[in-house]
């Protein structure tokens, strides 16, 4: 093979990655999802029209992965509060999945107590108990989410008090909460920054805030901001009374939930024993328990029973429940 061949298959070779490199370079520049986005945000700054929703550049979660199915499950009430609650658990978990995980756990608990030849109630009961288990999940995940994100926020409205004070004005404060402090209050920040930075007005994104976190703290600080930005006054000022605020309630929470404790401690304890009871019965004396669901008068009291249980653990929920 002679100097020649070689040199024309090596500038065949540099055409074909050139060829290639700028077909990609064309296709990202034009078509690619980032450069659609980016126009769809620049055309709702320069026309104003924002679309049906509020503007927000915070993602939804999708409920079932396609646009039908979303549609669908959008005619159905409450899916949406469902669907609101997942979102703010901040969990892997699609309304999809929690809602198959539902269906799937209650069928379980249903046909296993059938199957072994006991009533049906006791299925419906079971059945219940693991159909509630994944929204107990969320719930509790929910919960742990919003009481990291109300311990971070005094924090955060010093930081924003002490750099408005320093002369920056209120978007960068939000930028600096947003670079300095860690997840879940930084990055609910970082997303209002963004929302701000790209044009959506700050009122809207204010409030898109306080849709997500759906915390009563923070929306102290929205409303305070907003009425602020209509009547004028320190901002620094007022970010440090809702700070002082925010962290005496605080306080007086964690002390009644240590004075309740004892409370609390005494439901689960009264919650379980029966269930503990029977089962350790029924494993040292099978006959024994036996006569509670063969005879019709034990499932009487099986009835009776769980409908006074209910309503103990609902009384003794609502006296230690106290809100601040």
């Amino acid at each position: 093979m002679d100097i020649l061949t070689l040199l024309f298959a090596l500038a065949t070779f540099i055409a074909v990655v050139l060829f290639l490199e700028g077909g990609y370079l064309w296709w990202a520049s034009t078509h690619s999802a980032e450069v659609k986005r980016l126009n769809r945000r620049l055309e709702e700054v320069s026309t104003g029209v924002q679309g049906t929703r509020a503007a927000s550049l915070y993602k939804e979660q999708n409920a079932t992965g396609s646009a039908s199915g979303d549609r669908l499950l959008s005619a159905i009430t409450h899916l949406e509060g469902v669907n609101r609650m997942i979102i703010q658990s901040r969990l892997s978990l699609s309304l999809t999945q929690f809602l198959g995980w539902t269906v799937a756990l209650a069928a379980l608990g249903f046909a296993l107590p059938v199957l072994l030849n006991r009533p049906m109630f006791i299925g419906l009961v079971v059945g219940g108990v693991l159909a509630a288990l994944p929204t107990f999940y969320v719930l509790r995940a929910r919960s742990q989410h919003m009481q990291h994100f109300e311990r971070q926020l005094p924090e955060a409205l010093d930081l924003m008090g002490r750099a408005m004070r320093a002369g920056h004005a209120f978007p960068t404060a939000i930028k600096m909460v947003a670079e300095e402090m860690k997840d879940p209050i930084g990055g609910e920040y970082r997303i209002l920054f963004d929302e701000m930075n790209y044009g959506v007005p700050q009122q809207t994104a204010l409030l898109n805030l306080a849709s997500r976190t759906d915390s009563t703290d923070l929306s102290y600080f929205v409303i305070a901001v907003l009425i602020q930005r209509e009547s004028g006054g320190n901002l620094a000022e007022l970010l440090d009374n809702i700070s002082a605020i925010i962290r005496a309630r605080l306080k007086l929470y964690g002390e009644i939930r240590t004075l309740s404790a004892e409370g609390r401690l005494s439901a689960w304890i009264l919650g379980s024993l029966p269930f503990a009871t029977a089962a350790m019965v029924n494993i040292v004396h099978p006959d024994f328990m036996k006569v509670l669901w063969e005879d019709p008068a034990g499932i009487n009291f099986i009835y009776g029973a769980l409908c006074l249980m209910v309503l103990g653990v609902l009384w003794m929920r609502k006296i230690i429940r106290i809100r601040v």
